[in-house]
């Protein structure tokens, strides 16, 4: 029975179906022997640490006994061809014991390691104290798993790796792997397919269109703990938040083309988005990706940064770097759907393993990628810990989730007869909501002053309320309702706007069912639907004048702001990832006049909180008319929370006709000062200003005083109290 046995460990090892060579291979006491093994595909002499090994199969297998057992990082020479030929010798691996202690192959098993990037992936350390690097991966229904890299010539042959038991995890430990050898897993599927897969925990990969993982150990300092601690103590949801959002790859180029590394565009960008006064700058999504116009939202490694950019340690210095200059960072993730890649994700193990078996739950319609199993437990751990990866190792202060629509309900885009009823039968995602709630919950709870934010575009209630009150659990919500009535009222002509006028008063009905972001995106100038400036009517002037007016309206709204790069220049053309955003613009007095303003809009909203603290409460929020249509002006107050007797007025006068002796009711007597006015000269506009203005004792639309004002074309007024009036 043993030499069957033998026979058939060696012609497993050769086949490479072994699945697990360290049984077979390496030191083992046999009795009253010890007997080294040792496995080289096709060498045909092996000698251990200077003594002969004796060939017990053809296709490279050897064995020798010695008198004691020799230490782990015991080497073996390998030849080919007899005298003269190629040598090589190694440190064995088969020895070593798993790199995965008991308790984390349980918790991988049961899809609950919550650090799970820290188990699996590629891990350059000291081991047994041998050098080298273990990999671990999951791949449950695979027949045999191989690692080849840099290291042993991509033969997959060579490093079998060995199945931990029922967790589903394959591990080994290659002291001849080093950091920033590239590498792949060599797949026997369970359909009896041969895949080369790139590690699904890989942190760091190969620049596209190359493909294969890079074995990587950081070894940045952070230099963030001052952020890192105020973060810990803070609410963004309540606090001022102007986010800029950036596609690193189209931001800034070299002059032939070339990309900015991760180093390199730290500086300025840090030095744009202060200067302008943002609070965050967003990222679309970092992650590496194979498709560039894609934009990084098909992700193929869900832990690693991309290396277009540079290696994970640049995107640390980038984070770092904005948060040494009090810069947030929040990046796009993409749980909702991944590539097809054969490489990468899709039937890693040649199984429906990360994605759904059917169809009809399993692949996304509109992108033609494919849909986590948001009902396995390895795959919900796999996310969630992608999510953690980023908070925890790239300091990231923040997650907006991308297509979150897309995962809540099972019809989403599906016809009659494409899409599986839930067990209720109806059409709600359970496992996608249990999966959000879930991960919201654990984020919340391990980093505090964390924010998450869903891009929802349906009326599902609940998105920003907490998990135990029956919601979502996320901090804030994309308002993509108020984005797409407040772009297509002003891409009506001034002339035709009264017929729309409910556009702009409609989002005052919902906005405080959620906590909002007003999203001016990327999504909105992308696809032939032209710029945001080239979305505006009437004349050129106009068109700057109505930009400049959807900006401090923008700022006006309850809600925290969002705006793509691009349209802080008032980009005239299409924003495309090929190229970068047209900075020659600003040579224009009418460009550079929209990029003045938003500095002005942002550093006016930061001095005055009654524009921003009550952005989650009706009491934050006064309308003075909401109803002049005919006219198309609309007048509401901003108003301070916590107490505090901040106010400011806002006037918006959406038609190219200066309006004088307009009337506003305001809650206090004196003399107003506009705080802003987006028809100022300085920002391209006519100059129709009024500085100050003194209320005249009238009650008006609901105040106890009021003043007469003049209000400029296509523009938007902000008036603050600016002194008692004086005595009459």
């Amino acid at each position: 029975m043993a030499s069957v046995s033998r026979t058939a460990e060696i012609d497993s090892l050769v086949a490479g179906t072994c699945r697990d060579p360290h049984r077979f291979l390496g030191v083992h006491d046999e009795g009253a022997r010890v007997v080294v093994r040792a496995w080289r595909p096709d060498a045909s002499s092996a000698t251990l640490e200077g003594r002969p090994m004796r060939r017990i199969h053809d296709g490279g297998v050897f064995e020798a006994v010695v008198d004691a057992t020799p230490a782990p990082g015991y080497r073996v020479t390998y030849g080919w061809g007899g005298d003269g030929g190629d040598e090589l010798t190694v440190v064995e691996p088969w020895s070593l014991w798993p790199t995965l202690g008991d308790v984390d192959i349980h918790l991988v098993g049961e899809g609950r390691h919550e650090r799970l990037w820290t188990v699996l992936g590629a891990h350059p350390r000291v081991h047994q104290g041998v050098e080298g690097t273990g990999f671990a991966v999951w791949a449950p229904s695979a027949r045999a798993v191989r690692v080849v890299g840099d290291w042993n010539g991509w033969d997959g042959p060579v490093h079998p790796m060995r199945s931990l038991g029922v967790s589903g995890v394959w591990e080994i430990f290659v002291p001849e792997a080093r950091p920033g050898h590239r590498y792949k897993y060599e797949v026997l599927g369970a359909d009896g397919s041969l895949r080369l897969k790139a590690d699904p925990l890989a942190t760091a990969g190969e620049a596209p269109p190359d493909t294969a993982s890079v074995i990587f150990g950081s070894s940045f300092a952070w230099g963030d703990r001052e952020w890192m601690a105020r973060r810990a103590g803070s609410r963004p949801w309540d606090e001022r938040m102007a986010v800029y959002e950036v596609h690193l790859g189209s931001w800034r180029r070299h002059p032939d083309g070339r990309y900015h590394g991760y180093g390199e565009v730290a500086g300025p960008l840090a030095d744009h988005v202060a200067d302008l006064g943002f609070t965050h700058v967003e990222l679309l999504p970092p992650t590496e990706h194979p498709y560039d116009p894609s934009w990084g939202y098909q992700v193929s490694s869900y832990f690693a940064p991309s290396a277009r950019f540079g290696d994970p340690d640049g995107f640390r210095f980038l984070v770092d770097h904005l948060h040494r200059r009090g810069i947030g960072v929040l990046i796009d993730w993409v749980p909702a759907h991944f590539p097809r890649d054969d490489w990468a994700l899709a039937r890693f193990d040649g199984t429906a393993l990360y994605e759904h078996a059917d169809p009809r739950q399993g692949e996304h319609p509109d992108w033609g990628t494919l849909v986590f199993n948001f009902g396995r437990n390895e795959v919900r751990n796999f996310l969630i810990a992608s999510a953690r990866y980023w908070l925890e190792e790239m300091h990231v202060d923040g997650l907006r989730v991308d297509a979150v629509a897309s995962m809540l309900y099972l019809d989403y885009s599906r016809g009659e007869g494409e899409w599986v009823p839930n067990r209720h039968g109806g059409r709600e995602n359970l496992e996608a909501i249990s999966f959000l709630q879930e991960m919201n919950v654990l984020v919340h709870r391990d980093f505090p002053g964390v924010v998450t934010v869903a891009e929802e575009s349906t009326a599902w209630g609940g998105v920003t309320r907490p998990v135990d009150a029956g919601g979502l659990g996320f901090s804030q919500k994309w308002n993509m309702g108020w984005m797409h009535d407040t772009l297509e009222y002003f891409g009506h002509e001034a002339v035709h706007r009264r017929w729309h006028h409910d556009l702009l008063t409609f989002g005052h009905t919902y906005a405080w069912t959620e906590n909002y972001v007003l999203p001016l995106s990327h999504d909105e100038v992308v696809h032939l639907k032209g710029s945001l400036v080239n979305k505006m009517p009437g004349d050129p002037w106009q068109r700057f004048a109505n930009l400049r007016a959807l900006y401090a309206w923008t700022w006006s709204h309850p809600g925290k702001q969002l705006l793509f790069m691009g349209a802080e220049l008032a980009q005239e053309r299409e924003w495309s990832q090929d190229r970068e955003i047209d900075w020659y613009l600003l040579a224009d007095p009418l460009h550079r006049g929209v990029r003045d303003l938003l500095r002005e809009l942002n550093a006016v909203e930061a001095a005055h909180p009654a524009l921003w603290s009550g952005d989650t409460t009706p009491a934050g929020f006064a309308w003075l008319d909401a109803n002049d249509r005919d006219t198309s002006v609309y007048a509401f107050l901003r108003l301070a929370a916590g107490g505090d007797a901040g106010v400011v007025a806002c006037v918006a006068n959406l038609t190219p006709v200066p309006r004088h002796g307009y009337r506003i009711g305001l809650p206090s007597p004196g003399r107003w000062v506009d705080a802003l006015n987006t028809d100022e000269e300085r920002w391209g506009g006519s100059g129709v200003v009024q500085p100050e203005v003194d209320t005249d004792g009238t009650p008006w639309q609901g105040q106890p005083d009021s003043a007469v004002l003049t209000l400029p074309p296509l523009a938007v007024r902000w008036l603050v109290p600016g002194g008692q009036r004086p005595s009459r």
